[in-house]
């Protein structure tokens, strides 16, 4: 692959000449930062900076939730976080979401209200009514939304399922197709003349008082201010604050089945949907977290078997099933739950660790990292 300094004038003009900003990562972060700059400031040059020859980490890689916060994560979260910081973490995931929608449309991304459901299994404790009042009237307080959680007394005849004993449905959630997301961001960055280099890692950037020198294995170029948008690959940046955390996924073949919407349990760690005919199910990293603290893209034996065994006993009783497809991501996830939204310096800035919520809040992290400028 050529260097930087092998180009054509008509090549260093377009991609590497007075660039403005840079971002780093062409993910759902990276290109809501581009998209929003953009916005901020019409006429300055943009150049998004990628690795692979597709987002790398998990925005194409997801189960495609539109969802801000099941109740027994939330309930989790109120055990182990102030209460005002847990609300602040739904408000920014509620403000991303509508920014989502009506950056992105819903026909773009294959949006459903389709609703979700929060399982309880066998061994686990169902929660509180007054705690599923508490949690709807802090909604309706906080962000006016009406009767946000159910008691769904009718799961087990809907869906089929075995293994669980109570489910709690959110109307206000649904399911988007990830990939015709991503595309439709490009699309639009493309049109906002925002100027892409894939297949290009950033090697180490060098900061001064006019500008940033990133240095790629291409070469270097400079930019004037810089946005970290790489999420789980951001820890040299955050060695203390964030943590790198791989998802497993499994997609079956199609197959005749009554699951509609989508589903989590175990507090969120484990998630699974229908994507017409097939089921998505992921998650199962609290099996394994030393494990999956990781950035490589492999799989974990030990919780495919678990995926497995879920989707055989729990998901899919006594139906056959084959698997079709299956792959993992790189989330980010720290001991806190909101995002780091920080100034490096006067030219650095960085949008990361989105907790695995990074359709919910990635555009809103990427429309107020456009405002430190």
């Amino acid at each position: 692959m050529l260097r930087y300094d092998q180009l054509s004038y008509w090549e260093r003009a377009q991609y590497l000449s007075d660039q403005t900003f840079g971002i780093i990562g062409a993910g759902l972060v990276g290109m809501s930062t581009a998209l929003s700059l953009r916005e901020r400031f019409p006429t300055e040059k943009i150049v998004v900076l990628e690795r692979g020859y597709l987002p790398t980490g998990a925005s194409t890689k997801n189960a495609g939730f539109a969802c801000f916060g099941s109740p027994t994560e939330l309930k989790d979260d109120l055990e182990n976080m102030p209460e005002a910081r847990v609300w602040e973490t739904v408000a920014l995931r509620l403000e991303g979401l509508e920014l989502l929608q009506k950056r992105v449309g819903a026909v773009q991304m294959d949006y459903k209200n389709c609703g979700s459901w929060d399982l309880i299994g066998q061994q686990e404790a169902t929660l509180e009514p007054d705690f599923l009042d508490y949690l709807n009237g802090a909604l309706k307080q906080n962000f006016g939304l009406e009767q946000v959680y159910s008691t769904d007394h009718n799961f087990q005849q809907t869906f089929g399922f075995q293994g669980y004993k109570a489910a709690y449905f959110n109307a206000y959630e649904g399911s988007i197709d990830t990939g015709k997301l991503i595309q439709t961001l490009y699309k639009q960055c493309i049109a906002a003349d925002i100027q892409f280099l894939f297949a290009t890692e950033v090697k180490h950037w060098v900061s001064s008082a006019q500008n940033v020198e990133v240095h790629t294995q291409h070469g270097t170029l400079e930019v004037q201010q810089l946005f970290l948008c790489t999420n789980g690959f951001a820890q040299a940046s955050f060695p203390n604050e964030l943590r790198p955390a791989r998802a497993q996924v499994l997609l079956t073949k199609p197959l005749a089945h009554c699951i509609k919407g989508t589903f989590h349990s175990d507090r969120g760690y484990y998630y699974f949907r229908d994507i017409g005919q097939r089921i998505l199910l992921g998650g199962g990293r609290n099996l394994d977290f030393e494990t999956e603290t990781t950035t490589t893209f492999e799989q974990n034996a030990h919780i495919r078997a678990a995926l497995i065994a879920k989707l055989t006993h729990e998901i899919l009783p006594g139906q056959a099933f084959e698997i079709e497809q299956e792959w993992s991501g790189i989330m980010c996830v720290g001991d806190e739950k909101k995002p780091i939204i920080r100034s490096l310096n006067k030219n650095v800035h960085a949008g990361v660790r989105m907790g695995g919520m990074g359709i919910a809040i990635g555009s809103a992290v990427g429309d107020a990292l456009s405002k430190m400028v």
